[in-house]
């Protein structure tokens, strides 16, 4: 290991659109950060593997907070990434007529609180309307993960003097020393090891969250996860279309990004796995040694991923079309879904950045929504 110590304004733990937004704000104000990723490529877990939904308030009925958080930052987010957002194709959100939790009413009145779009449509050719209490048009957008996770490996390469991208690279123990953080990096690659100092740490590893909290010696957040398929199909008739049902079990259906296809979630069916232990724990994890709950590995490629549930995705959201609608299956991307479990009933998804060390300062960036990334220019103190 060498003496010497690189030293850095922040020390950026995660190589994902969170972190990596976070090191390109702090270079513009000319702070010197290092991300460190455990992956060998940046952006290639939750960043790409979700349903492309720009979020505007409508999913969260049960949660004002996320709502209102949701839509504060769209009109930013879709402003600064217009070549990856897709606002060419006609979103709907329906009720189903049985089991929903929120009723026509509740969803009416929720959509006129937060001043969203929300007209019944009372006749649509191609939506079944046995199985719909009430349809509704509304205004909701996607963007594209993977030319948005393009765009941003191009933004660091344009501010190399400022942000060093550490690759393939793991934390194995950090110390407070003289008001700043020594960190000790393994290069996972070559085996070598190295010191670096920072002012300041990020923590912005999501469903790693509390296994980097642990090296640190910070307080961990109470987390659930969930090991989530996100399925993608294509539909002759339903190519410039989006419909989520609302508001329990169901599903939903978006153009990802500007891709063509279509991404397919389901509640019942999308989440395959329930860890509820501060670190995510499952059974998979004996089959592949590669993946620990302190070390997490990527799930699409991982041999012991569960068996798609695209046959029962695609049969549910059938229910809500006419028999005529065909949808074919094209493929399905995993990845380790986690959320607060303080959110666990109202099902919301808040941001939080929370400051879990004070002199050196320490953060831990916890959010679901990209919308959310703007949030750190909030917390983070120079």
């Amino acid at each position: 290991m060498s003496n010497k110590r690189e030293q850095y304004d922040f020390l950026i733990i995660g190589g994902g659109i969170f972190g990596i937004y976070a090191a390109l704000y702090l270079a513009k104000h000319g702070l010197r950060t290092c991300i460190v990723e455990k992956e060998k490529e940046l952006l290639k877990k939750a960043s790409i593997v979700n349903q492309a939904r720009l979020h505007s308030g409508y999913h969260y009925p049960r949660s004002v907070a996320t709502a209102l958080m949701s839509d504060d930052n769209k009109a930013r987010f879709t402003a600064d990434h217009q070549p990856f957002i897709n606002s060419e194709f006609e979103k709907y959100y329906a009720i189903d007529r049985f089991g929903s939790f929120t009723d026509s009413l509740q969803f009416e009145r929720f959509c006129e609180y937060l001043k969203i779009q929300c007209k019944p449509v009372l006749r649509h050719p191609l939506f079944n309307y046995h199985r719909l209490e009430t349809l509704y048009s509304t205004i909701e957008y996607s963007f594209d993960p993977i030319l948005i996770a393009e765009y941003y490996r191009q933004q660091l390469k344009q501010h190399t003097d400022k942000i060093e991208v550490q690759l393939y690279s793991r934390v194995e123990q950090a110390e407070a020393r003289g008001g700043q953080w020594v960190v000790e990096l393994s290069l996972l690659e070559t085996g070598t090891r190295r010191e670096v100092e920072a002012r300041q740490v990020i923590n912005a590893t999501y469903a790693g969250s509390n296994a980097i909290n642990r090296l640190f010696k910070v307080a961990e957040i109470d987390l659930m996860h969930e090991i989530s398929e996100m399925a993608f199909v294509t539909s002759p008739q339903v190519k410039n279309l989006g419909l989520t049902i609302m508001d329990g079990q169901f599903g939903s259906l978006m153009p990802y990004g500007l891709s063509g296809i279509l991404s397919l979630s389901s509640v019942a069916y999308t989440h395959h796995k329930v860890s509820y232990d501060n670190l995510p724990t499952f059974d998979c994890q004996e089959e592949n040694p590669e993946c620990r709950p302190d070390f997490l590995s990527i799930c699409s490629p991982c041999p012991a991923r569960p068996r798609s549930n695209y046959r029962k995705m695609i049969g549910q959201i059938k229910h809500y079309f006419n028999e005529e609608v065909e949808f074919h299956y094209f493929s399905s991307m995993y990845t380790i879904k986690s959320k607060l479990k303080a959110n666990y009933i109202d099902d919301g998804r808040p941001t939080e950045i929370s400051i879990l060390n004070e002199n050196p300062r320490f953060y831990c960036i916890f959010a679901g929504k990209i919308n959310s990334i703007y949030e750190v220019e909030k917390v983070v103190k120079f």
